[in-house]
């Protein structure tokens, strides 16, 4: 909960992830609860909670100014009396704590602070009806979220595990028994005196959780989690439509989609988990660069980062939302290894750092890496990634979430230490060797930390400097005062990154790490004509594209949610969509640039022959 008690806490505030301010006015201009605040609430609460401020008025520079409730019990009682009736709100997350007046210059505002929901009070929906009501916190605004992510969001609510269902129509032939075979030869180097060693090939899969019978039908079949873990491609693909394990080797430093080595399913190989784990561990770890460690006089290859590198793709694979539209992508470059799989974390990023508190959404799947040695099931997992890390004094590994334009997670591990000499000398070429050596060893770090990740926040630099969180708002303070870093949004949606990084073009978002692909600003477009960032557009764009008929809603949050992701012209959302290029200017378009949902690449040039849409950070609506 952010703490507001002085005009200049006002003033610094700015609507962002976690931050909403409304006038709250009313009709005689002495408060009434705005009817869109419910629209924030759902939105805060299916995503990391926030703010909503009540009685401020928005200024020309997107600051605010209090403008004050007369009435504040009224707007009080309006909302709790909302709030607790279940035709309104699905879900009452709220305790009197989290709701206070407070007064600044003799006028009162209304601060509520609203929790992040847990997974099985997901989704917070609106007017009884889920599959319409349901929104979602995207930069500063509140977007509702399509029926197949609303349902996605159900079957986590009650799906402790999702990799166990029997799949209909599915059976023994569906599956790799290459794949299967070479797991029991683990299984049995492993175990060699285990029982299940001696049973035949259907009990065994059937001990794993790969194999079952309906209950209720009595009908056999194959788990999704056997599917997944043995089966062969062309099955996987027709119950998961959206399956697409990648694993690129790049060969600079950069966030660009190139690679030297590259492993998709292609009909060269099954394409199933097991086999995708066995072949991407062995280059992820081929060349690693790791001293070796001495037990007695026996030389240990097997150190803590590979481990570490192990439980970070298993834990990709495990975690994984193989509904989602995001594909599992595991990156090696010179300076790290990336992980990213479909689907948001169901516990806290802090949570699972700790350790000790483990919500698979595949525990199926987790059982079966787990029988042949790979991977925890006690929510030890990512600890035991960091101590590998540390083990060498790299950079902490960053973990993070993604909302747009899908759900998804992702894993950073930085072979860098903490402060590299070519990042150093970087510095004292932009800044001046005078201008470095004048900060403290925290601010020179912090400096580092943003060259390394281009943007960083709070919580990531108490990770890197381990001080107290005022000393570095207070230091983050002083470095904005000097300009030697720049700072965007408030609250947990400040970010900071050095001057240089700060790109004027429209179409650029700051983003920091491995996955935030941008697209090449060229003669003849923006946009590559094949590669991932290509399949992923595809991806947001099939709902539309693969239909004559769709709902003005879903074309409407298709174009937003395409154009977060790459700045597009009207010829490519034409191609992209499958619809008239001036059919989507007229119905769509022109007004959601109006409605500043979008920006033009060049506002100051309508005409400009490489004139494309962004979106910006107005993405929610406001009454």
């Amino acid at each position: 909960m952010i703490e507001i008690s002085c005009l200049e806490d006002i003033i610094a505030l700015r609507e962002s992830v976690d931050i909403e301010c409304k006038l709250a006015a009313g009709k005689d201009g002495k408060g009434q609860l705005p009817k869109d605040v419910w629209e924030t609430y759902s939105a805060f609460a299916n995503t990391e909670g926030g703010d909503i401020f009540l009685g401020l008025k928005e200024n020309a520079d997107r600051s605010f100014s209090v403008n004050g409730i007369v009435n504040t019990e009224k707007v009080l009682e309006q909302f709790w009396v909302n709030v607790t009736n279940t035709q309104k709100v699905s879900c009452n997350l709220m305790r009197e704590r989290w709701v206070k007046v407070i007064t600044i210059e003799n006028k009162s505002i209304i601060q509520i602070h609203v929790p992040a929901a847990n997974r099985k009070q997901r989704p917070v929906y609106l007017n009884n009806n889920p599959i319409t009501s349901t929104y979602k916190r995207v930069n500063s605004g509140d977007v509702k979220q399509n029926e197949e992510i609303v349902r996605r969001m159900l079957a986590e609510q009650v799906e402790d595990s999702r990799d166990s269902e029997i799949l209909s129509g599915f059976g023994i032939d569906d599956l790799d028994f290459e794949s299967l075979n070479a797991y029991r030869n683990m299984y049995a180097n492993r175990q060699p005196d285990h029982p299940w060693n001696k049973v035949d090939a259907q009990e065994f899969l059937y001990q794993l959780g790969a194999w079952g019978r309906d209950r209720e039908t009595g009908k056999p079949g194959v788990t999704r989690a056997g599917l997944l873990m043995f089966g062969q491609y062309r099955p996987i693909l027709e119950a998961f439509p959206n399956y697409m394990v990648d694993y690129q080797e790049r060969p600079e430093a950069k966030a660009e989609a190139r690679w030297v080595d590259r492993l998709v399913p292609d009909g060269s190989w099954s394409g199933n988990l097991f086999d995708f784990y066995h072949k991407v561990i062995r280059k992820l770890t081929s060349d690693l660069k790791v001293p070796f460690v001495l037990e007695g006089d026996q030389r240990q290859d097997d150190t803590l980062v590979h481990k570490a590198l192990r439980e970070a793709l298993v834990n990709a694979l495990v975690h994984a939302d193989y509904t989602g539209r995001v594909s599992v992508l595991i990156v090696k470059r010179p300076d790290m290894f990336g992980f990213r799989n479909p689907g948001d974390m169901r516990v806290s990023i802090q949570g699972a750092i700790s350790g000790g508190n483990s919500d698979c959404r595949n525990r199926t799947l987790q059982n079966m890496f787990r029988f042949v040695g790979l991977g925890e099931n006690a929510g030890s997992g990512l600890p035991k990634i960091f101590d590998g890390w540390s083990s060498q004094h790299w950079r902490r590994p960053l973990l993070r979430q993604k909302q747009a334009p899908h759900e998804q997670t992702l894993l950073e591990l930085h072979t860098l230490s903490l402060v590299p000499e070519s990042v150093l000398e970087n510095l004292k070429e932009s800044l001046g060797a005078d201008v470095l050596a004048t900060l403290s060893e925290h601010e020179r770090l912090v400096l580092v930390t943003a060259s390394i990740e281009t943007t960083v926040d709070h919580a990531r630099l108490m990770e890197v400097l381990n001080i107290h969180p005022r000393d570095l708002s207070t230091l983050l303070a002083r470095l904005v005062e000097k300009s030697l870093i720049h700072q965007e949004g408030s609250g947990r949606g400040t970010i900071y990154f050095l001057p240089q990084a700060r790109q004027r073009d429209a179409t650029t978002e700051l983003n920091s790490g491995l996955f935030d692909v941008k697209g090449p600003d060229l003669s003849s477009g923006y946009l590559e004509s094949s590669g991932p960032l290509m399949d992923e557009l595809k991806q947001i764009a099939r709902p539309v594209a693969d239909k004559k008929k769709a709902s003005a809603d879903l074309v409407r949050e298709v174009i937003i949610q395409l154009c977060a992701l790459q700045a597009l012209k009207l010829d490519e959302l034409e191609r992209l969509l499958n619809r008239s290029g001036e059919s989507l200017r007229k119905k769509y378009l022109q007004q959601l640039v109006k409605d500043k949902v979008l920006k033009l690449k060049f506002p100051t040039k309508p005409n400009h022959p490489q004139q494309a849409y962004v979106a910006t950070d107005n993405q929610g609506s406001k009454e």
